[in-house]
């Protein structure tokens, strides 16, 4: 924790003197100044004020055994040694706060998602496999109290899914479901295998965060827009207009097309919510070096073909290979509790970060 607390040092004086400046009439004055401030500061308060916390503590603690030293009352030694106990234990939750406060935040935990699944390698089997991790994930959403939507599906004759595009929307959805994109795979016994045999398949998560205009700006002139007649179901309504929608972003060949809702207004809308927020994953992706520096190392690249987990139903075991993780609970994973494996893959991402901090490759604020 010494260099740790090194930068600590620094943090503590710089959030000084961001609060002699937000008293200055002179930046009062000026308010994008002010603002800029204001927000840096908000930014440490927190990691700020439970250092100033740990810094009174050990000072404490000194103070009582400066007392337990000194006394020759045993009645006072006794209530010095608890308060001591007690003290060092604050002292303790206080480090493992200060450490938790210092990991860099992702700026996209609080928002919603786009999630994209497709099957992938194994035909049929792995349509099927992309439907259970759809359902997988809106078993998970269900215990989470998030709003789970699909807004875009091609499904298979045999009941499975080519891809499908939902929509999952509540409180820090994208923390907790930025470690599925990429590939899983599934072991096990298809439903039409006569033979009995275990069977590979995979199928791709791709988790985007979702952003609105304020945070990506599209120009409008680098957007093609087309709409047709609708062909899947619904009546004779979808088949007499033209409500479907096709998005093509010049710029980056990236197309999205809708068809899912009544209106052609509305498959704009949500057109244009997923377009934007493939733009700004594939933007991100040309950025390597930054993107996994900032989002992706700590369990992986998180690379769509990269294999991150396996569903091994002959022997009921999920194992995630980024982080050397198997459960025996596929049954109980599948249907939706998955709040062991999320919660081992935050944690090996504070850790790594923690570690970058340490060795001083990441700088506070």
């Amino acid at each position: 924790m010494d260099k740790i607390f090194d930068q600590l040092e620094g943090l503590v004086e710089r959030y000084d003197e961001l609060q002699e400046m937000m008293s200055d009439p002179e930046v009062i004055n000026d308010t994008p100044r002010y603002l800029k401030i204001s927000k840096e500061a908000a930014d440490m308060a927190k990691v700020v004020t439970e250092y100033k916390k740990y810094q009174q503590l050990k000072s404490d603690i000194e103070q009582s055994k400066e007392v337990l030293n000194e006394s020759k009352d045993p009645e006072l030694e006794d209530l010095a040694k608890e308060e001591i106990a007690e003290q060092e234990e604050q002292l303790a939750a206080a480090e493992e706060n200060i450490k938790v406060l210092m990991i860099p935040q992702d700026p996209n935990d609080d928002k919603n998602i786009i999630m994209e699944i497709r099957g992938a390698a194994g035909g049929d089997e792995a349509s099927l496999f992309a439907g259970d991790l759809l359902n997988m994930y809106e078993r998970y959403a269900e215990r989470q109290n998030w709003q789970f939507e699909i807004i875009d599906e091609n499904k298979t004759e045999v009941g499975g899914y080519k891809e499908v595009a939902i929509m999952i929307s509540g409180k820090k959805v994208f923390s907790k479901l930025k470690f599925e994109n990429g590939a899983h795979r599934v072991q096990r016994i298809p439903t039409t295998e006569s033979a009995g045999r275990v069977h590979t398949s995979t199928a791709t998560v791709a988790v985007m965060p979702e952003y609105d205009e304020v945070d990506l700006e599209i120009d409008p002139k680098d957007i093609r827009v087309d709409v047709y007649r609708s062909s899947g179901a619904g009546g004779q309504h979808i088949n007499k207009t033209s409500s479907a929608v096709r998005m093509t972003h010049i710029p980056t060949g990236i197309v999205v097309a809708m068809q899912d809702q009544r209106s052609q207004q509305q498959n704009r809308e949500k057109a244009m919510q997923i377009l934007r927020s493939r733009v700004y994953d594939y933007y991100e992706s040309q950025n390597q070096s930054e993107y996994d520096a900032e989002r992706k190392s700590a369990v992986g690249t998180g690379d769509r073909s990269e294999r991150i987990r396996t569903y091994n139903y002959p022997q009921n075991r999920v194992t995630d290979h980024r982080i050397g993780l198997s459960l025996n609970k596929l049954d109980k994973i599948m249907n939706g509790q998955l709040d062991e494996i999320i919660d081992a893959l935050i944690l090996s991402d504070q850790t790594k970060k923690l570690e970058r901090i340490q060795n001083g490759e990441t700088k506070l604020y």
